[in-house]
């Protein structure tokens, strides 16, 4: 079954009733019991109450803007079709607390959680809800990020009805389900006011995370990184380029700065805390936590091109007598990156470094065993003041995953882990 309106600027098509696109809403006479009282100007989703269905429809009529409530729809079909006067409808003064469509969605740039990627919306796809017959009800369903959305905006009241109709029909669809998509907004009073969140961003691997906000403008940046809780957001710091990573950090207040700084591995709170103006660097570390404020101000202490610049000083040491048991123990209550875990080294009671133990020997070992019966040879460590591409060709001559750094008088000091490495090379090209 095929249902039809048509205005002076476009014609509508519903088929079966059951999927509308947001550019043929726009426009479209709206006719009280009375007859024909006005335009569909825009329209709204209240996200604090439903996030997917339409709330209702901002209609411009003769007496100024007007709130149609989508409670009084009764149909869309040949136009939308209201069960009450509108002289009854509330002015449309105040939208703060509405999310509306033309306004900003169309034309936007959104998250694409699932492509892992930031796409441009052309058109919003909508969808009638069957479930109660008695009422209708539209939900968004899918955001148009293609071509077709893009035609059908530039032709709608252009080209005759059926020839733009057979001319989309030969346009593949591309679209991104709505709850595939995060909303950005850079104004910190409507993401409260909205309740616009990243939590399908923040589930995301932190690389495809660094990716996504690398190609957004800085304030859309900004806004991302307010919303997503600290732990996500320091893992996903310390995946961006540092140029872009550097820009970030001053763009938050230095309350949500130290927050993030906190919850990153200290080696890169130190390379980054080194980047930044000196006064500015001084107010993160000032509302820090003095434990972790006390590992980057150590670290930051040390050249960045040296060992110790690169070194983190989250790592796993035992005594030398330790067994098996005690390095399961340790493991379960450590709290670093798990990058660094790969190793477990042993020290005697002056700290000085004595063996390494990988991870991997420990999963076929008895509970009793020695730690030390498990240790790996060569013993390999740099010095504090080894330069960073010494370090990285021990990386590939002995295909390390960890390498323990010690002072003068072989004392461990922290450890320089792969991801530290590659790190180090990316930032050279």
């Amino acid at each position: 079954m095929k249902f039809s309106f048509r205005t002076p600027r476009q014609s509508v098509i519903l088929y079966a009733m059951t999927t509308l696109a947001l550019s043929e809403l726009l426009g479209a006479l709206v006719y009280d019991p009375s007859g024909a009282a006005g335009r569909v100007r825009e329209v709204a989703i209240a996200p604090q109450e439903d996030r997917t269905r339409i709330a209702s429809l901002i209609i411009k009529t003769k007496a100024g803007n007007r709130v149609l409530p989508f409670t009084a729809i009764s149909a869309i079909n040949g136009g939308v079709r209201a069960t009450t006067a509108s002289a009854e409808w509330s002015a449309a003064n105040g939208n703060e607390g509405l999310f509306l469509l033309e306004r900003d969605l169309l034309d936007q740039q959104v998250i694409d959680v699932n492509g892992r990627k930031v796409v441009r919306v052309n058109d919003v796809d909508l969808e009638f809800d069957p479930k109660d017959p008695k009422q209708v009800v539209l939900r968004v369903h899918s955001v148009d990020v293609g071509a077709r959305g893009a035609v059908r905006r530039l032709l709608r009241g252009v080209a005759p009805r059926i020839a733009l109709h057979a001319l989309l029909g030969k346009i593949p669809p591309r679209s991104i389900p709505w709850n595939f998509v995060d909303l950005i907004e850079t104004d910190p009073a409507r993401r409260v006011k909205l309740k616009i969140s990243h939590e399908g961003l923040a589930k995301l691997h932190p690389a495809d995370i660094a990716d996504i906000v690398e190609d957004l403008a800085p304030d859309e940046r900004q806004a991302v990184f307010q919303t997503l809780d600290e732990e996500t957001a320091a893992e996903a710091l310390e995946e961006v380029e540092p140029r872009v990573q550097k820009a970030i950090v001053e763009s938050l207040d230095s309350g949500k700065a130290a927050d993030i700084v906190e919850e990153m591995d200290p080696d890169a709170a130190a390379d980054l805390l080194a980047d930044l103006p000196e006064d500015q660097t001084e107010q993160i570390l000032i509302q820090m936590k003095p434990e972790a404020q006390q590992d980057v101000v150590e670290l930051l202490e040390h050249k960045e091109e040296t060992a110790a610049g690169r070194m983190t000083t989250e790592f796993l040491a035992l005594p030398i007598n330790a067994t098996v048991q005690n390095a399961i123990d340790s493991l379960r209550e450590f709290e670093g990156g798990v990058e660094v875990i790969s190793t477990i080294y042993l020290v005697d009671s002056k700290g000085t470094l004595v063996a390494a133990v990988p991870l991997a020997r420990i999963v076929l070992a008895q509970s009793s065993d020695p730690m030390l019966s498990l240790a790996q040879e060569p013993l390999v460590l740099v010095r504090q003041d080894t330069r960073e591409m010494d370090v990285a060709e021990l990386f590939d001559k002995y295909n390390l995953q960890t390498l323990p750094v010690v002072d003068e008088h072989n004392r461990l000091t922290g450890a320089i882990t792969s991801d530290d490495v590659i790190s180090m090379l990316r930032s050279k090209l």
